[in-house]
């Protein structure tokens, strides 16, 4: 099977794709330039202290001047995902709904080249978009032993493969949606509604206790909300998010062969 969607897709999306990673890339510069700085800082840990909702709702529990806890609120826990998001959920939500209303997506399917396969290439499309700007992200984060912010590689590496396949979910659930509706404005919607509930549940589980039990449900407990850049990625994570993955593309796949083209 050839790529040539994907190459296509890759070139229509490069600048955009090449300036969200280099504004990443900048900013975990950042970051991880002023570590230094705040390392001893004994008032950053006042912000979490005695379990503060407000504090969690932007990723910031536990101490903030251990490297994993200045890492996870400045960068894991909120604003990488979020970056990804934007990218993949754009992607998922316009690659096929988004090239149906615009009428462009029958100069795909008039080619001699099954819709799975059509599928299967944009997916590997949206997949490309989130591993890309994962590994720039986690290169800059690596550049911060030169400034005494040391972390297990394994451990970063765990925890930027959990964001990836946390792109990937959720950007496979905006292409689903996009091939049961044929709306990209709905696929949007819904999955960015999708992914605040689960980002919300995540944050405030580890301080609101009737909240707690229902992590479980969030893509986002099982990729960064649960100290995975302490611990590394477990397996039972990995599982939840690559089961996520194979039946968001299958119910895609399913949807896309009823779609109606215009």
């Amino acid at each position: 099977m050839h790529a040539d969607i994907t190459r296509l897709d890759l070139r229509l999306r490069r600048r955009s794709l090449l300036g969200y990673t280099a504004g990443m890339a900048l900013y975990a510069l950042i970051i991880v330039a002023l570590y230094p700085q705040f390392k001893n800082s004994a008032s950053l840990n006042q912000i979490t202290k005695n379990g503060s909702a407000f504090a969690a709702l932007f990723g910031a529990t536990g101490s903030l001047t251990s490297p994993t806890g200045w890492l996870d609120a400045n960068i894991y826990v909120n604003f990488l995902p979020m970056i990804t998001l934007l990218i993949t959920i754009g992607y998922g939500a316009s690659c096929i709904a988004g090239q149906n209303e615009d009428g462009t997506l029958n100069l795909a399917t008039a080619l001699p080249i099954p819709r799975r396969h059509i599928l299967i290439q944009k997916s590997l499309t949206l997949a490309i978009e989130a591993i890309l700007l994962g590994l720039v992200t986690m290169a800059c984060v690596l550049a911060g032993r030169g400034f005494q912010l040391n972390i297990s590689l394994a451990d970063l590496a765990g925890t930027t493969a959990g964001v990836i396949l946390l792109g990937i979910d959720f950007g496979l659930l905006a292409l689903a949606l996009g091939c049961r509706t044929g709306r990209r404005g709905t696929a949007i919607g819904i999955t960015a509604t999708a992914a605040a509930a689960s980002y919300l549940v995540s944050s405030l589980a580890p301080v609101v206790a009737w909240i707690r039990p229902a992590r479980y449900a969030s893509l986002f407990y099982w990729s960064v909300g649960n100290s995975q850049l302490s611990t590394g990625l477990t397996g039972a994570s990995a599982a939840v998010l690559a089961a996520a993955a194979i039946t968001l593309i299958l119910a895609a796949s399913v949807a896309l062969n009823h779609l109606d083209l215009q």
